[in-house]
C-alpha cells in the first residue's frame, strides 16, 4: 500500500521524476517509451486502446493522435499521483482506487500491472540513462507495486466475489 513507503524511497522517485521533468517533451517520450515496452510486454492490451492485437507499435501506434495523447496523459498520472505522496496520501489512495476501478471497465487486466511497471522503470531508465542505478529500481518498482496494489485491489475483490 501506498502508505507503507519510506521517506528516502519515495525522496528518491520523486528525485528521479523531476530529473525526467526537466527533459524537452518529457510527457510524451517518457509516456511513448512506456506505452511501446507495455504493448511489447502485452500485445493484447493493445484493443483495450482501440489497436489491433498486431498493430505495430513502433509506426501505426506512435502516428496515432490519441495513442499519444493518451501515452502523455498517463505520464501526467503518474506526475500528479508522485505529487501527493506523502502530504495527500490518504486521498492518493482514494483516488488509485477509483482509477482501478475504471480501468477494470476498460478491460485492464490484474496481471498487466506487473507489466505495466517494468514498463514505467524501462521509460524512467532510458530517460535518465547511466544515472539510473540498481538502487534507483529498487525504489521505483517499491512506489510502482504500492500504486499499483491500490489500483489493482478492485479487481482483486472482484475476483474473489466471481469466484466465490
Amino acid at each position: 500500500m501506498v502508505a507503507d513507503m519510506s521517506y528516502t524511497t519515495v525522496s528518491s522517485v520523486i528525485d528521479n521524476w523531476e530529473e525526467i521533468r526537466r527533459l524537452p517533451d518529457y510527457e510524451q517520450k517518457t509516456g511513448v517509451l512506456l506505452f511501446q515496452k507495455l504493448f511489447e510486454l502485452e500485445p493484447d492490451a493493445k484493443v483495450i486502446f482501440g489497436f489491433q492485437k498486431d498493430a505495430d507499435v513502433n509506426t501505426e501506434l506512435t502516428k496515432s493522435a490519441r495513442f499519444i495523447k493518451h501515452a502523455k496523459y498517463f505520464i501526467q498520472m503518474i506526475d500528479k499521483a508522485l505529487g501527493m505522496l506523502g502530504p495527500d496520501i490518504e486521498l492518493l489512495t482514494e483516488i488509485l482506487m477509483d482509477l482501478g476501478k475504471k480501468h477494470m471497465g476498460y478491460g485492464v487486466k490484474p496481471e498487466y500491472y506487473p507489466s505495466m511497471g517494468r514498463a514505467l522503470i524501462f521509460s524512467v531508465k532510458e530517460c535518465l540513462g547511466d544515472n539510473f542505478t540498481d538502487d534507483m529500481k529498487d525504489a521505483w518498482l517499491e512506489v510502482f507495486s504500492a500504486l499499483s496494489y491500490d489500483m489493482a485491489f478492485v479487481s482483486r475483490q472482484a475476483q474473489k466475489k466471481g469466484g466465490s
